[in-house]
């Protein structure tokens, strides 16, 4: 009798090629376009060396171009120290379709350098910064009209206004030089409500999905956010936002908080300020106060919950814990962090799973405002919010006019004035693009979902309308 052969867990790399296959499966593309769509255009493999601490270390960085169907293209670049060009290439796909997803004129791109950021000094970090930058700012692969970086798991603000300071210092004329990466700080070009992006854009998706009595039926779950039981996995920049936004303002409960050193967990919902306050002084979760700590912080992923919000790592849930996974909603606020194995128990199951290329499209959205931003030279709502304001001021006024002389009897709500009076600034302006974005991005997957018989979910139905897309601008150049 021979034994059972262990069914072998797809990489991420090959996850998203299975996804990508189970979408064109059901197209009508050539198969020349269809391979076209699939490959990755071009990886660069750089490895330079940087004097530190007496002496010459060598690293080693990836930039990939998955697609340059239009231009610039637009990624992020990650520092970890599991970095490798499989998992480059696989993101830099998923940055191809995310884009089109959203409508962001851009191609998919990503790169990541092969280090752990808390192992070196500030200093230290700024000279590597700056020698990669340099490597991949002479091969015009950062460069606001082919290249455009942005923040990953591992850089930030911080790293993004050293990689725009060397291409400006490489290249003193280019005029529009501050576009050449996004995410930068407020005060070095950046835009309010970058930071906050892809947790808020998780917050927006939610929230359109909830929109769809029909969509929440298929879960199970009764109508609206208040009062759901949520679990995040990953209290970073991602994580951090979507909970605290989700708990804040629509009364969704963060019963489970899962980090490094475990988890935590509160049927009565936990504070994420003071969660994120006690990591951030601690380091991790073990020993908070108000909640029960579990050590094995993967084990609750698979506990009872109705929201499930993976916002960490890739491949977390997959073929050997996909079928204890209760959670009736998933939603992958990070890149890849359902494998293509478990996806398909997960569906089996009924589970409704909102993809990682449209979950997360938030940090990409508003990318896309600072890029605008940059090469316009001026930040949005400084040309027509005081114009807006004195527009206002006539409504009011005539209103007030109106009572007082015809002696009707009414008058304005308390703090209706100062709040129609109001001029909407560059933060509420990002705001209202991203949440229209994320609106227009499900409306097309819905509509893909419920109008094909063949199609039974969304990842799918978000790949159909971006490899659609993608293709479209192809024949367009005359491929």
């Amino acid at each position: 009798m021979t034994s059972q052969q262990p069914v072998k867990e797809p990489s991420f790399r090959e996850s998203v090629d299975i996804m990508f296959n189970r979408a064109v499966a059901l197209m009508d593309l050539s198969p020349g376009l269809e391979e076209k769509i699939r490959v990755c255009n071009a990886t660069y493999t750089v490895r330079f060396g940087v004097r530190l601490r007496g002496g010459i270390h060598t690293f080693t960085g990836y930039r990939s171009v998955h697609s340059e169907h239009m231009e610039p293209v637009k990624g992020g670049i990650r520092y970890a120290i599991g970095v490798h060009q499989d998992e480059v290439e696989a993101l830099a796909a998923l940055m191809s379709y995310k884009c089109a997803l959203v409508e962001a004129p851009f191609g998919g791109s990503k790169g990541g350098l092969r280090i752990d950021p808390r192992e070196w000094n500030e200093h230290e970090l700024e000279q590597i910064t700056r020698r990669f930058a340099y490597e991949l700012i002479k091969r015009d692969l950062i460069n606001p009209a082919q290249n455009v970086p942005a923040p990953d798991m591992g850089t930030g603000e911080r790293e993004m206004a050293w990689m725009a300071d060397q291409y400006k210092r490489m290249n003193t004329t280019d005029i529009n030089g501050a576009a050449c990466v996004t995410g930068k700080p407020p005060h070095a070009g950046g835009i309010a409500g970058r930071v906050e992006a892809t947790g808020r854009g998780v917050q927006y998706a939610l929230r359109e999905f909830f929109r769809h009595p029909e969509d929440v039926a298929v879960t199970g779950l009764t109508a609206g956010l208040s009062g759901k039981r949520i679990i995040v996995q990953g209290l970073g920049n991602v994580g951090y936002h979507a909970a605290k936004f989700l708990s804040e303002e629509d009364g969704a409960l963060i019963t489970g908080i899962i980090e490094r050193d475990g988890a935590i967990y509160n049927d009565k919902g936990l504070d994420v300020e003071a969660v994120h306050a006690w990591i951030a002084k601690h380091g991790g979760v073990a020993s908070f106060p108000d909640g029960h700590h579990q050590p094995d912080g993967a084990a609750l992923l698979e506990a009872e919950c109705d929201i499930l919000i993976p916002a960490a790592l890739e491949g977390v849930i997959n073929m050997q814990n996909a079928a204890r996974v209760q959670a009736p909603l998933i939603v992958e606020a990070a890149n890849g962090p359902v494998t293509a194995g478990a996806d398909e128990i997960l569906r089996d199951k009924g589970c409704v799973i909102i993809p990682d290329m449209y979950a997360n499209a938030g940090g990409v959205t508003v990318s896309y405002f600072e890029w605008v931003k940059n090469l316009s030279h001026i930040r949005f709502g400084r040309m027509q919010r005081r114009q807006e304001e004195a527009r206002h001021q006539l409504v009011v006024d005539e209103l007030e006019r109106l009572s007082s002389d015809k002696g009707l009897g009414w008058s304005l709500s308390p703090n209706f004035k100062d709040k129609y009076l109001r001029g909407a600034d560059e933060l509420e302006l990002v705001r209202s693009g991203l949440d229209d974005t994320m609106r227009a991005a499900y409306q097309a997957m819905r509509t893909v979902w419920h109008g094909r018989e063949d199609v039974h979910d969304l990842r799918t139905a978000a790949y159909l309308v971006s490899i659609q897309r993608v293709a479209e601008s192809y024949r367009a150049k005359g491929l």
